[in-house]
């Protein structure tokens, strides 16, 4: 049995985990008085918490999977440092769905023989306080690090906030003579806890280093 500490369990991604975990006898949630005997935390908070949570792993030798975005240039300098004595896990989103996007961005980038412009299109629910949000921003350093031929000639990010949306991403090719569209959408913050799961066990049989989702699927 795997046991889990959640560190943001009251927040939603943090109870649709804790649901996942109590339907799932291979895991078991850790509360924060027996944080020592946890396998691995599971982190769904804020880039203050992060970090404290972080050192906290340190301290024991614990991995961590991190989900929690909108961290600035030295916090994502801090998680790099922590890296190379810990395993951890860091993705801005743990949908299998989106490695899956990716992977067909890359294929469509890699075989581009045109010039296009590009339009990434996030929708996300109004509480999420980043924008734009962690997976776009990846999508977006995706495209310019594949276009090696620079046939994407411009790159914009558009940010939505509405009720009832757990998240969409949308990604558009547009030239004169075609458009092309790659698109996402989580109709569930389950989608997510299922990812954030498998990436727990995985990170666990790992070396200390950060890790990027497509590093544990493939």
């Amino acid at each position: 049995m795997i046991r889990i500490y959640i560190n943001g369990a009251s927040g939603k991604m943090g109870q649709s985990l804790s649901k996942l975990i109590e339907s799932d006898d291979q895991f078991q949630s850790v509360s924060e008085n027996d944080f020592s005997l946890s396998d691995v935390v599971v982190d769904f908070s804020n880039p203050i918490s992060t970090l404290k949570i972080l050192k906290r792993c340190l301290e024991i030798n614990v991995p961590i999977v991190i989900g929690t975005t909108g961290f600035n240039d030295d916090e994502i300098n801090e998680i790099k440092n922590a890296g190379s004595k810990i395993p951890i896990l860091l993705a801005a989103n743990f949908s299998l769905g989106v490695s899956s996007l990716k992977k067909s961005l890359e294929y469509f980038i890699k075989t581009l023989d045109q010039d296009m412009s590009c339009l990434i299109e996030e929708t996300h629910h109004i509480e999420k306080l980043d924008q734009p949000s962690g997976t776009a921003i990846e999508l977006k350093n995706l495209i310019d690090s594949i276009d090696k031929n620079n046939n994407i000639k411009t790159i914009k990010i558009k940010s939505v906030r509405k009720k009832d949306v757990f998240g969409l991403h949308k990604v558009t090719f547009h030239n004169q003579n075609k458009t092309s569209y790659f698109m996402h959408e989580a109709l569930s913050r389950e989608v997510f806890a299922k990812g954030a799961l498998f990436s727990s066990n995985a990170i666990m049989k790992m070396k200390p280093k950060v890790y990027k989702l497509k590093d544990i699927l493939n």
